[in-house]
């Protein structure tokens, strides 16, 4: 059984090209006021949420991200991070010591700023409007840091775009069902065959998306996605924000 909330969760695509049209400031506040309601590990809120309208500043992440030219198009960009620092204030208030070093609470917040992501970008699809998460976001954090005046324990997590869309680009295929889904107990036997069902679809898809000039299977991708290390610098830059560390942080 489907209703509009299934349809629209089910017909998600990333949107890069927004129009001129701007988005409201009780768009805003209502985008911001959905992320805020999204389910939260132990009630600690781990999130914070930095909304970006200023040319200038969407121009400089665009370049920070990656020269993502749709950050600087679109109409509001939003900066979702996993932020401790209130937490810490919080323990400080209370003369309770701190612990926040482990992946555990890295885990925690990224979580937390996820639930809250996904939340906003479903809440701006209601208005009509697209969007797109931004990973690159974490491609130079020390820029975005101190472009946005991030506090210690805190770590930007993902962009979002969102805007009216400029464009209808096709639904990119998932996963079959039998590759990720499964019930009672993992059925490892399912899982070849669901991914060469998959790769055939993927080069399908991209054969006609591209006329003929890309027929990239999914695995291939993959393999060479995860054939280097992705954001080796993330480890340094999280120390330096206040987490992986053995002890309280001065």
């Amino acid at each position: 059984m489907q209703n509009d909330s299934i349809r629209l969760l089910q017909s998600h695509r990333s949107i890069r090209s927004f129009t001129n049209e701007k988005v409201s400031q009780e768009q805003i506040e209502n985008i911001v006021e959905s992320g805020r309601w999204a389910p939260t590990s132990h009630h600690v809120q781990a999130y914070s949420i930095v909304v970006i309208q200023d040319p200038k500043k969407k121009e400089k992440l665009a370049e920070l991200v990656g020269n993502q030219a749709y950050v600087a198009q679109c109409p509001v960009f939003f900066v979702i991070c996993a932020d401790f620092s209130r937490l810490k204030k919080a323990s400080e208030l209370h003369q309770k010591s701190f612990e926040v070093g482990g992946i555990e609470q890295v885990l925690v917040g990224a979580v937390d700023a996820a639930l809250v992501a996904e939340n906003m970008l479903v809440a701006a699809r209601s208005y009509g409007m697209g969007g797109v998460m931004i990973g690159g976001i974490r491609n130079r954090p020390d820029e975005v840091s101190e472009l946005l005046s991030l506090p210690d324990y805190t770590f930007p997590v993902m962009g979002l775009c969102v805007g009216q869309p400029n464009q209808d680009p096709a639904q990119k295929p998932r996963l079959p069902e039998a590759a990720s889904v499964h019930y009672e107990t993992y059925n490892h036997e399912q899982i070849d065959a669901a991914l060469e069902e998959y790769d055939q679809e993927m080069k399908r898809y991209y054969t006609d998306r591209t006329s003929g000039k890309r027929m990239t299977t999914w695995s291939e991708m993959m393999a060479g996605h995860f054939s280097t290390p992705k954001r080796a610098h993330l480890d340094t830059f999280l120390k330096k924000q206040g987490f992986f560390y053995s002890s309280n942080k001065d």
